[in-house]
C-alpha cells in the first residue's frame, strides 16, 4: 500500500525568500494587463464601443486572441531554446514586457469603428504578455527546490490576483465616470513599475556559451532535436497533451467571461466589477490552498481536483442561464425571485467557483511542468509548455466565438468549454506523478 499520509511540507530557505518575493512581484505586475485588457475592460470596450455591440464582435475578438496565440505558440519554443543556450531569459523577458506595456498604452487611441486597429494593437500586446510568460515561468526551477514548486507557484498566482484587485481599485474612479480608455495607460504603468524589481535583482544562473553559428539556428536545431526525441519524454508528452485540452477551457473562460456577462446577462460595469472582485478574491485563496495541496499530496491529484470543479462550474453556468430551464425555475420559486435575478446571481456563484480554481489550475500546471522537465532544458521545454497552452487558446476562443455568432446565443457556446476540460482529465489520468 502507498503512504496514506501527506508528505511533510518543507520550509523555504531564508536565502530563497527574497528571490521568491521578487519573482512573485512580476505576477503582481502583469495581471494588471490581463484583468484590464484581456478579461474585463478592453474585452467589453471592444465589443460594446469599437464594434458597436454587434454579435460579430465575439467573432472579431476571437480572431484577435487566436492570432496572438498562434504567433506566440510558434515563437515560444525557439525563443526558449535560444534563451537556454545564451542565458538570455531576462533579456527576452524585458523585450516582450516592454512590447506589452507600450501596446497597452496605445489602446487609449482606439475608438469607435477602429476594428482593425483595435485588433492589431491587442495582438501586439498579447504576444508581448504571453511570450514573456515563457521566460518568467522558467525562472521557477532556479529560485526554489522541487519540493516547493507547488507552493511557490501558488504564491505567484496569488500575488497576481492581488495585483488584479489593486489595479481594479486604481481604475475604478475612471470606470465610474465612464472614462474607460484612461484605464489602459494606468494598467501599463502598474505593469511597468512592479515588473522592474525582477530585472534589477533576479539573475540568470546559466552561463553564456560561445558558439560559431547564430542563436536562431541553434534554437531551431534544439527544438527539432527535442521533437524528434519526444518519445524519450513520454510522461511529459502526455502531460502537455492533457494541458493542451484543459487549458483551452481556462483560456476561453478568461477571454469571454466579461463579454458573456454584459451581452447575455446584461451586467452593468458596476456589477461586472463585483463579479471580478469575487473571482480575484477567491482565486487568491484557491492558488494558495491548491499550492499546499500540490506539495503535500501531489501535483496531479491537486490538478485533477481543480478540473472536476471546472466541469461542475461549466454545467452550473449552462443550466442557470436557461430562462425556461428546470434549474432556474426551481431556484426562482425557492428564493421567490424572478428568473432574470436568478440568472444574474447564479453567475456570481459561477465567478466564485471559477475563481477558486482559475489560478490553482494554472499554478499547479506550472509546478507539475517544472517537476517533469529536465533541468538543462527548462526554458526550451517551457517553450513547448507555452506552445501547447497558446496553440490550444487558438481553438477554444475561436470555437466559442463562432458558435456564439452562428447560433446567436452565447449560452450554447458554454458547452464547448466543458468538452475540453473532460478531455484533459482523461489524458491526465495516464500521467505518472510520483
Amino acid at each position: 500500500m502507498g503512504n496514506l499520509y501527506p508528505k511533510k511540507i518543507a520550509k523555504i530557505k531564508e536565502s530563497e525568500k527574497f528571490k521568491v518575493f521578487i519573482w512573485t512581484l512580476f505576477d503582481f505586475a502583469n495581471t494588471s494587463y490581463s484583468i484590464v485588457v484581456v478579461t474585463f475592460l478592453y474585452a467589453v470596450y471592444f465589443k460594446q464601443t469599437i464594434v458597436g455591440g454587434e454579435p460579430v464582435g465575439d467573432f472579431y475578438w476571437s480572431i484577435g486572441t487566436s492570432i496572438s496565440m498562434l504567433i506566440t505558440a510558434f515563437i515560444s519554443p525557439i525563443l526558449g531554446a535560444i534563451a537556454d543556450y545564451s542565458a538570455g531569459k531576462k533579456r527576452f523577458l524585458l523585450i516582450f514586457t516592454l512590447l506589452c506595456i507600450a501596446s497597452t498604452s496605445l489602446l487609449y487611441f482606439v475608438g469607435k469603428g477602429d476594428i482593425l486597429l483595435g485588433i492589431l494593437i491587442f495582438v501586439l500586446a498579447n504576444v508581448g504578455f504571453e511570450a514573456g510568460l515563457v521566460f518568467y515561468d522558467s525562472f521557477l526551477p532556479e529560485i526554489t527546490a522541487p519540493k516547493n514548486y507547488g507552493r511557490v507557484s501558488g504564491y505567484g498566482f496569488a500575488m497576481g490576483y492581488l495585483g488584479s484587485l489593486t489595479t481594479l481599485a486604481l481604475v475604478y474612479p475612471f470606470i465610474s465616470r465612464q472614462m474607460i480608455k484612461e484605464s489602459f495607460p494606468i494598467a501599463a504603468l502598474v505593469f511597468l513599475v512592479f515588473s522592474l524589481p525582477l530585472f534589477f535583482f533576479l539573475k540568470d544562473t546559466r552561463k553564456k556559451k560561445i558558439v560559431d553559428e547564430s542563436f536562431f539556428m541553434i534554437g531551431l536545431s534544439r527544438v527539432f532535436n527535442t521533437i524528434t526525441h519526444l518519445k524519450n519524454y513520454r510522461n511529459l508528452s502526455l502531460f502537455l497533451l492533457s494541458f493542451f485540452f484543459y487549458i483551452e477551457g481556462v483560456n476561453t473562460v478568461i477571454f469571454f467571461s466579461g463579454n458573456y456577462a454584459t451581452t447575455t446577462l446584461h451586467f452593468s460595469l458596476e456589477q461586472l466589477i463585483i463579479f471580478f472582485l469575487i473571482v480575484q478574491s477567491t482565486a487568491i485563496v484557491g492558488s494558495l490552498l491548491f499550492g499546499f495541496i500540490a506539495d503535500s499530496h501531489g501535483q496531479k491529484k491537486s490538478l485533477v481536483a481543480s478540473l472536476y470543479v471546472w466541469v461542475f462550474t461549466i454545467i452550473f453556468a449552462y443550466l442557470t442561464s436557461d430562462h425556461d430551464g428546470f434549474v432556474t425555475k426551481f431556484l426562482s420559486g425557492l428564493f421567490n425571485s424572478s428568473v432574470f435575478e436568478i440568472e444574474k446571481n447564479s453567475f456570481y456563484v459561477v465567478g466564485l467557483l471559477a475563481g477558486s480554481v482559475m489560478g490553482a489550475t494554472q499554478s499547479t500546471s506550472r509546478s507539475l511542468m517544472s517537476k517533469l522537465t529536465p533541468f538543462d532544458k527548462k526554458t526550451e521545454f517551457f517553450g513547448f509548455y507555452s506552445f501547447f497552452g497558446k496553440s490550444s487558446a487558438i481553438l477554444g476562443p475561436l470555437v466559442f466565438g463562432l458558435v456564439s455568432f452562428v447560433t446567436g446565443a452565447q449560452r450554447l457556446a458554454i458547452l464547448t468549454i466543458g468538452i475540453f476540460f473532460i478531455a484533459g482529465i482523461i489524458v491526465l489520468s495516464f500521467v505518472e506523478d510520483d
